[in-house]
């Protein structure tokens, strides 16, 4: 399932080069997860103005609205000037004057949805609960701490709840609770303000690094441009059990957790 890492790397993939466009045309495909919300015809002639990010949605901003995009569990986005003929997972299609953005998403999990702009009752009612981004300046420890505080489930739950801190997928939540010595099965209630503090800034750190290798590419997963990323190979827990710890040699553990698997270290992560 792509996570934070990997949709910050598709927008940065084709932001630059869809920005200033005009939409051509837009094609469907099978239904999504959920409907587009407008006729693809009303998208015709419509300016793209940027694209953002919120959580795992992508925010494709319109001279009039907006398109919601979420790549579901396996969905993936291309966007060029000439794209091969469309496949049977080909379910978005949207040509304009600087390239195709298409969406391939084999399991249909994924959304494309049109609404009137981030006060629009769609568009609060996938962004109104989202908790803090990770990567911006908004991230406050002290809120942080605080938010973890109200929450007695245990921490890598709390992680992937996405109230708290969102974006913060199954891989990272690992590889964070490792780099500042927590136990993921700790109940986040407990964690002191140093420790939060501690796993803030590894938060943090480990998406930021994520994001410069291009996301993690357990499967299938690609940017716009059809590059793989490659940060599963540095993972210091995530995917490695019974594998030598690479700080202390004790092997890594692994157990289930809200039907996710959780990678650990017995020994550096003691609390």
């Amino acid at each position: 399932m792509p996570e934070l890492p990997e949709v910050e790397v598709t927008r940065l993939s084709f932001a630059e080069g869809i920005a200033g466009s005009r939409v051509l045309t837009v094609k469907m495909g099978k239904p999504l997860r959920w409907p587009l919300g407008c006729l693809p015809a009303q998208l015709e002639g419509r300016i793209v103005h940027a694209v953002r990010r919120r959580g795992k949605y992508l925010l494709i901003d319109l001279d009039q609205g907006m398109l919601l995009v979420h790549l579901g569990m396996s969905g993936s986005l291309s966007f060029a000037k000439h794209l091969p003929e469309a496949g049977v997972h080909d379910h978005f299609e949207m040509v304009t004057s600087q390239g195709t953005l298409r969406l391939n998403d084999p399991r249909r999990f994924g959304a494309v949805v049109y609404a009137g702009g981030e006060d629009d009752p769609v568009a609060r009612k996938l962004l109104g609960k989202l908790g803090m981004e990770p990567l911006s300046e908004d991230f406050d420890v002290i809120l942080f701490h605080a938010g973890l505080h109200r929450r007695k489930a245990a921490i890598k739950q709390v992680l992937l709840a996405g109230d708290v801190v969102v974006g913060v997928g199954n891989i990272y939540a690992s590889e964070a609770l490792f780099m500042s010595g927590i136990r993921p099965t700790v109940s986040a209630a407990r964690l002191s303000r140093p420790r939060a503090a501690k796993l803030h800034a590894a938060i943090q750190d480990v998406l930021a690094r994520a994001v410069a290798k291009g996301g993690s590419t357990l499967r299938d997963f690609s940017s716009a441009k059809g590059e793989s990323g490659y940060f599963q190979l540095d993972a210091m827990v995530y995917g490695r059990d019974a594998q030598p710890c690479r700080v202390c040699g004790t092997l890594i553990k692994s157990l289930r957790q809200g039907q996710r698997s959780t990678f650990y270290c017995g020994v550096c992560q003691k609390m």
